[in-house]
């Protein structure tokens, strides 16, 4: 498979969320990838840990939101960049970016104080993609296939 050329920043997609075109920081020096959310709320279905939070597609546009549920696949400290270690919520969600599409796990976080919401970590790009820093927005908005 060839890996697509992608920038510091680009367009997604979580369809599993109900989230087109929210921009993404992508972050080589983090391991795992995260979300800003708010409002986290824990509950289960038959024994099985779900979360649901509040998100905001546009960080332009903070009074939209919107309410997202999924499965709680783990939980783990996570240290971030200002050194603080924070527990947080993981779950697993698709992610689309530049036509393709794969699984990913997100850590849940408030990002509130960043200047983008979501952080691609490491992790999250796999073997999938190579990052030139020094472009954004690289990649034409098409239509995700399923990898």
């Amino acid at each position: 498979m060839d890996r697509m050329i992608i920038g510091n920043l680009e367009l997604c997609q979580l369809p599993d969320l109900g989230i087109a075109d929210l921009e993404v920081r992508v972050d080589t020096g983090a391991k795992t990838s995260s979300l800003h959310v708010d409002n986290i709320r824990r509950f289960r279905i038959k024994g099985k840990l779900f979360v649901e939070f509040d998100l905001h597609p546009d960080i332009y546009n903070l009074d939209k939101t919107v309410q997202c549920s999924a499965p709680v696949v783990d939980s783990r400290k996570i240290k971030s960049s200002n050194g603080v270690t924070e527990q947080r919520y993981v779950i697993q969600t698709a992610f689309a970016l530049g036509g393709q599409q794969w699984p990913i796990e997100i850590t849940l976080t408030n990002r509130q104080e960043m200047s983008y919401l979501m952080l691609l970590g490491r992790e999250g790009m796999g073997d999938r993609v190579y990052v030139d820093p020094s472009r954004a927005f690289t990649l034409e908005d098409d239509p995700p296939q399923t990898m």
